[in-house]
């Protein structure tokens, strides 16, 4: 990707192997290439969706690559897939915790909690277009066979856009009994206020360890069985008083989601189950790093009204149109005078905010334009 260049991304993924690896598994190694700048070649992989052969051919060609990740040689794509076949879970979720501590930011030690999400995706275990798939069954009269797939959850901080904690398995499965484990191993790492997730994870079991374990909040739908069921305990106060306005929230883990497999990958490829979810803790890391390069690339503006509404007014007040010095005789026309929120309402502020940048635009357009209003 152009928003991050590879030599920058390298640098990242071999600073944060270090720190979880040793040099070499073993005393009797070749000590040809060492473990993280292996590790880093697997989260080029990732990064750019390469197959072990294309990233054999990659580094052939970058110089520069291989001198970032202080290479003499190229590794074979054989000694990149061994290399991944011995990997353990526990160090990629090593990597994970080092990238959450290098991303630091206003949850690391402050005082305010962090507000995560749990959600799980699927994603493809082979490079198998799901069009082909599709068009297959519309030409063939028997159903479409039954097809598994590697089922990915993920807790995300919603306010820093950052995976904190991850597992993978095969599904279909239902995941209620996996949150306690996840939200655990991300609340090592930042301390949890509110907890969302959908009504996939809805069990009283997951309130109370929440609530109880965790001290935090659990926002999670109570629509698990019929309406005419009785429910009780926090259960029971989510079906009677939902509280929605802190739930939306919980929609930054699709956006999330969509990150990754728009600019990462969609799938976790490998012909055996514990490679495909090799793949996929891989593509969590290289998404953390990924975030680690750009930092700033999740800014989000609200869509609802009251929001933008206050968001423009509060720009209007930072930014007031004065008029210049060779023209002050048109400054009466276009100057918003006392377009303050006492003035005005929210939405005629706005509106005529709008207006004014739309004619101040429209002025300075035209070549015959000697004099007229400027923005301090």
């Amino acid at each position: 990707m152009a928003e991050v260049g590879l030599l920058a991304f390298a640098r990242t993924a071999l600073e944060v192997g270090r720190s979880v690896l040793p040099p070499y598994r073993t005393r009797f190694s070749k000590h040809q290439f060492t473990q993280p700048q292996l590790l880093a070649i697997l989260c080029l992989m990732r990064y750019e969706d390469w197959t072990f052969r294309e990233a054999e051919v990659r580094l052939q060609e970058h110089r520069e690559l291989r001198q970032i990740l202080g290479l003499k040689s190229v590794p074979d794509f054989t000694t990149v897939y061994r290399f991944l076949q011995r990997l353990e879970g526990q160090t990629l979720d090593r990597a994970v915790g080092e990238t959450v501590r290098r991303m630091g930011g206003r949850h690391g030690g402050g005082r305010r909690r962090a507000r995560v999400a749990v959600d799980a995706t699927g994603l493809a275990p082979g490079a198998v277009s799901t069009y082909f798939v599709r068009r297959q069954h519309h030409h063939r009269p028997q159903p479409l066979p039954w097809r598994h797939w590697l089922k990915w959850i993920v807790v995300a901080d919603l306010d820093q856009q950052l995976l904190l904690s991850q597992s993978a398995r095969r599904g279909p499965w239902n995941d209620c009994a996996s949150l306690p484990a996840v939200v655990e191993a991300a609340s090592q790492r930042r301390r949890i206020g509110v907890v969302l997730a959908d009504a996939e994870f809805d069990s009283e079991r997951n309130h109370a360890f929440i609530r109880q374990r965790l001290g935090a909040q659990s926002v999670i739908p109570a629509k698990r069985g019929k309406k005419t069921w009785r429910v009780r305990g926090v259960r029971a106060a989510m079906r009677r008083a939902f509280p929605r306005k802190l739930y939306r929230r919980r929609a930054l883990v699709e956006t999330l989601f969509s990150s990754v497999k728009r600019k990462l990958s969609a799938r976790a490829p490998g012909r055996s189950l514990p490679m495909q979810m090799r793949q996929a803790l891989l593509l969590g890391l290289s998404f953390n790093l990924y975030r680690l390069r750009h930092r700033y690339l999740f800014v989000r503006m609200s869509t609802e009204p009251t929001h933008l509404i206050n968001a423009e007014i509060g720009a209007l007040g930072r930014a007031r149109l004065q008029p210049c010095r060779k023209s002050s005789q048109n400054s009466g026309v276009l100057t918003p005078e006392g377009t303050g929120r006492k003035a005005f309402g929210p939405y005629r502020a706005f509106m005529r905010w709008l207006l004014v940048s739309s004619l101040q635009l429209l002025v300075s357009s035209q070549q015959s334009y000697q004099a007229g209003i400027c923005i301090p």
